[in-house]
């Protein structure tokens, strides 16, 4: 049986759920198992891939409440299914569902983490949000209103920022398409023309350059006081007892000083 067989919605819709409990059920999947790993008999793998198709898709519907499409969900699950089918030990003397549906969970999560994200997000950070996800759901059926961060993080024990750091994170899940219209100013418009803007600082660059070169035409005292008033931050006083000069002095120093970088700014 083919990946693309076992996973088609098609099948899974008409197939009809097996019992998977009872003596006489696990007796005969256990030796359906005995006979693929011991006897290499594939139509035993086949028979116990029927079997345990509805454990895989309601595995699979666990995870409805994000955006992947059910199908691709089935798929996943199936898949793992098929791995663990495939890795299970017979011997061991466990249960094959035991065994079967932490590896299939394991294969959903894995889809999530590498192929889900637009973003590349730790794996602990994405788990995390999506148990924030599901304990968000389930406290708003409870609740009969959204949950405060309090009491998600209360319901999952861990911290607040916690969680407002996988609320976060669950922003890079999917993104956002440059064609995609938005509102602005009351018109709708793509999302790519209203991206960026005129940068300012290069109406300045002009500017400093004409400043820069005023700067190194100063007498040395005008740029000794321009110094220490807007780089020390000294007032004019500070600045009289510093070069020994008066207030006076030092207020007509620095307003000559900055008469000419404005100057010099306004020319260019």
């Amino acid at each position: 049986m083919s990946v693309a067989t076992l996973a088609a919605p098609r099948a899974l819709r008409t197939e009809r759920r097996a019992p998977c409990h009872g003596a006489d059920a696990q007796e005969t999947e256990r030796r359906l198992l005995i006979r693929y790993h011991d006897d290499g008999d594939i139509a035993a793998r086949e028979e116990l891939c029927e079997r345990f198709l509805p454990l895989a898709r309601d595995l699979a519907l666990r995870y409805t409440y994000t955006d992947e499409p059910l199908d691709d969900l089935v798929q996943v699950a199936s898949l793992g299914l098929i791995k663990a089918i495939d890795r299970f030990e017979p011997g061991r003397g466990t249960k094959f569902t035991s065994y079967a549906a932490p590896t299939i969970l394991g294969e959903l999560k894995r889809h999530f983490r590498d192929k889900g994200w637009s973003l590349h997000v730790p794996r602990d950070l994405q788990e995390r949000t999506l148990a924030v996800s599901r304990a968000t759901e389930t406290l708003s059926k409870e609740l009969r209103r959204s949950p405060k961060v309090r009491e998600v993080a209360a319901h999952l024990g861990c911290s607040v920022e916690q969680v407002l750091e996988a609320q976060e994170a669950s922003a890079s899940y999917e993104a956002a398409s440059l064609d995609a219209p938005t509102m602005r100013d009351g018109e709708s418009a793509a999302l790519v023309d209203m991206l960026g803007d005129d940068d300012s600082s290069f109406e300045l660059v002009e500017d400093r350059e004409a400043i820069a070169s005023t700067w190194r035409d100063l007498p040395a005292v005008e740029q000794r006081v321009l110094q220490l008033r807007f780089v020390d931050d000294l007032t004019q006083r500070e600045i009289g007892e510093r070069i020994g000069y008066s207030q006076m002095h030092v207020s007509r120093l620095l307003r000559r000083a900055l008469n000419r970088l404005e100057a010099a700014a306004a020319a260019a």
